[in-house]
């Protein structure tokens, strides 16, 4: 009450006792901020705190995981402290010697640092400090990096994009707070002076568009700043961070959390991004929590940061990320960001399912988290992690559409991700409603991910290479309706990022998951439509293997006549076709000239018969796969191979076939995606290599599509079954008669079981 009479009485001061007395408040403010910021706590409290240190002194003394780390790291940091420090001229782009170098040092710096504080030996703090000032005179002299691209990502001066610098300085803060009761006044000005004020300045006031930007760089930015804010006592920079340059809030850390993730902690740029962009997200919501309990950081927004760590987990399948958007297919669960998350995680929930990731990850962290993770683990607390089938919604607002997971048991783990997603920002690809099917553990209908060699310096700076605009990033790349050989929103990122898909339903019940989107903004005059459904039909003799299909039904409409290509990418040897091969045997064409058809040999061309056609192939993992479609006599199918145009080899040689169908206003794609059998060389033995489907037809019946299939049985039987699905919103009670028979059910959909032949 007494400030706020305070603040009065300065309205109506004299002007000049009013800018005295607003300077006297601006100063106890500022001090009260700075005595409120770790500057006037015990070290470290950051994201390891004291009370961490305490036990994590105690726990190294005792055996367990958490020991065999530090040991293992004491020994490593030892063999470094040995040898002189390095911290060379910035010159190499990524992947190359200095920018190595670099990353190196700051893994280095915290790694000294948390063994200095269990230790108390100040070699491993002088080694921080001497590598710390090493930068302070480095840093003032560099101008922006030698290998910068200007115009398409920000530069740096340690690193070729500031992105690198910000990551540096996450660590780097950690580590010099971490080591900050060890160094003089003198010695803490110069480091402060000399590095950790000029790269905040550099990343924050003189690169403001970066800083203020709602993505992944931003977010690594604001982290940065604001964690090297709570080290010194800047509260300033703090704010800055939460809120933005202008503290507005149309910026920082906070927006982030707004903008980029929907309500179920989706990130808007895909699970790869996710991953990447995690790291900041928790330890700056770590630090948070440490030095500001107070704002509350793991409840806002409904807890978006932890259901964001959660969600990362779901976005995997066999450890691997799955690879949509400017995805690298090896990043999985066992990165040092869902490492880190995962830790933090359990070190607030104590969720049991999290040790189950943890133990497959088989890294223990050196913090207060990871002591917990390591004890829990320790003492067989692990409980199975729970993969779910789930629809998560897209955008800050989760009506964006959404990426869908669905997932099921049967001769191994199954799993189908349907992505009718928004555009995911600059590393969006442009395929809606595209999909992949996993098996076994391997990637079996797949997805092409990012052209790029990452760290790879030699290999283009390890930076996207051009292939990834001309190829990976067009519609032809992925499993989705391409019209007219032109891709999505014409390629347009700034169209894409306006435009999405909507999710007409997503449920799972009965042994189906089932869902649906739709999109009429991809081309002008064009409206697609997909339904895909996971099934596991019902299994009444023990003996008998399970059978589960994937149903696809992509239905396209227009006004106007166009040429329609569906492509499927797959992973594997082809077996055998039902149809004949046109197949040059001397030469190879390009299927097209532009939009990534320009990449894709011609290795076969066919036009089936009207009724059914029949790919199969083998993948690695021993099981066979069919594709089974509804062929009209009219469509062809085309098989291409990637690999054209690409004179430096960039891009991977993987296989195709396209269902095309020419001159059509309207037209369905419906088929059904089969395993079956199992291929043991070691074993030399051969089951089931050919396809069970037998009948496959679809009508639209009351606006209830109704799909018929029918399939041979252990028992040399017939079984046939009809899947009945309406799409239309005010679907409840339907009613179709179908061969002369009465059917209805509730809801969007139901599989009938009819009379086996």
């Amino acid at each position: 009450m007494k400030s706020f009479t305070f603040i009065s009485h300065i309205k109506s001061a004299q002007p000049a006792v009013k800018n005295w007395l607003a300077s006297v408040m601006v100063i106890i403010f500022s001090s009260l901020a700075v005595n409120s910021l770790a500057i006037a706590k015990n070290r470290p409290n950051l994201v390891i705190t004291t009370n961490d240190v305490e036990n994590m002194r105690a726990a190294i003394t005792q055996e367990g995981q958490f020991k065999e780390t530090f040991i293992a790291t004491k020994a490593s940091i030892d063999q470094q402290i040995a040898q002189a420090i390095v911290v060379p001229l910035p010159k190499d782009g990524g992947g190359g010697y200095t920018h190595e170098r670099h990353k190196k040092n700051y893994k280095l710096m915290v790694n000294a640092g948390i063994v200095y504080q269990l230790t108390k030996d100040e070699r491993y703090a002088k080694y921080v400090r001497d590598m710390l000032f090493a930068y302070a005179e480095l840093y003032p002299t560099l101008p922006l990096h030698p290998k910068r691209k200007m115009g398409k990502q920000n530069p740096g001066k340690l690193f070729w994009q500031s992105l690198n610098e910000a990551v540096w300085l996450v660590y780097t803060s950690q580590a010099y707070d971490l080591i900050l009761p060890s160094l003089t006044t003198a010695e803490k000005a110069k480091i402060e002076q000399g590095l950790f004020h000029p790269i905040v300045k550099f990343l924050s006031v003189e690169s403001p568009e970066t800083f203020n930007k709602v993505h992944n760089h931003g977010t690594w930015t604001t982290a940065a700043v604001g964690m090297t804010g709570y080290v010194l006592g800047e509260q300033e920079w703090v704010e800055q961070a939460l809120y933005g340059l202008d503290k507005s809030g149309k910026g920082g850390f906070l927006r982030q959390l707004d903008e980029l993730f929907s309500p179920q902690g989706y990130y808007n740029e895909g699970p790869y991004y996710q991953r990447y962009a995690l790291m900041p997200f928790v330890t700056f919501a770590k630090a948070i929590e440490t030095n500001q309990p107070e704002r509350k950081i793991f409840e806002y927004r409904n807890g978006i940061v932890l259901k964001a760590i959660d969600t990362t987990i779901q976005l995997s399948y066999n450890k691997l990320f799955f690879p949509i958007n400017d995805a690298i297919k090896d990043k999985g669960i066992d990165t040092i960001e869902l490492v880190h998350g995962v830790a933090i995680a359990y070190g607030l929930t104590a969720d049991a399912g999290l040790l189950d990731i943890a133990q497959q990850q088989a890294q223990i962290l050196l913090t207060g988290d990871g002591l917990k993770v390591a004890q829990a683990l320790d003492n067989n607390l692990t409980q199975p992690y729970k993969f779910n089938s789930v629809a998560y919604g897209d955008g800050n607002d989760g009506k964006q559409g959404a990426l869908v997971i669905m997932r099921q048991n049967v001769n191994g783990d199954q799993a189908v991700l349907f992505k009718p997603a928004a555009q995911g920002l600059g590393h969006g690809h442009f395929d809606k409603l595209t999909w992949q099917f996993y098996d076994k553990g391997e990637e079996i209908v797949s997805d092409y991910g990012a052209a790029r060699f990452l760290n790879v310096e030699a290999k283009y700076g390890g930076r996207y290479l051009p292939e990834n605009k001309t190829w990976a990033k067009q519609t032809i790349a992925h499993n989705t309706v391409v019209v007219d050989e032109q891709s999505h929103f014409n390629a347009n990122v700034k169209t894409g990022n306006k435009n999405h898909p909507e999710l007409v339903f997503f449920e799972s019940r009965d042994n189906i998951t089932i869902s649906s989107a739709k999109i009429d903004s991809a081309y002008k005059d064009v409206a697609l439509t997909r339904t895909m459904a996971l099934i596991k039909f019902p299994n009444e003799n023990s003996d008998e293997a399970e059978q589960s299909l994937v149903l696809d039904i992509f239905d396209v409409k227009s006004n106007n006549k166009h040429q329609y290509d569906l492509p499927v990418h797959y992973k594997g040897h082809l077996i055998n076709t039902n149809f004949s091969l046109d197949t040059p045997l001397t030469s190879l064409s390009v299927l097209g000239k532009a939009n990534g058809y320009q990449h894709l040999w011609l290795k076969a061309q066919a036009q089936p018969k009207a009724g059914l056609s029949q790919i199969t192939w083998l993948n690695e993992n021993g099981r066979f796969y069919t594709h089974t479609s509804i062929m009209d006599g009219d469509a062809s199918v085309i098989f291409t191979q990637i690999g054209a145009n690409d004179p430096l080899f960039n891009l991977r040689n993987e296989n195709a076939f396209i269902n095309r169908k020419t001159a059509s206003k309207n037209h369905t794609f419906v088929s059904v995606f089969e395993p079956h059998g199992e291929f043991n060389p070691s074993k030399e033995f051969t089951v089931d290599a050919v396809s069970k489907i037998q009948q496959l037809a679809h009508q639209k019946i009351n606006n209830i599509d109704v799909v018929e299939i029918s399939f041979a049985t252990e028992l040399n039987t017939t079984k046939r079954y009809l899947l009945a699905v309406n799409l239309q919103a005010s679907a409840k009670y339907n009613t179709f008669t179908y061969q002369n028979n009465d059917f209805s059910f509730n809801g969007r959909f139901k599989l009938f079981e009819l009379n086996t032949k």
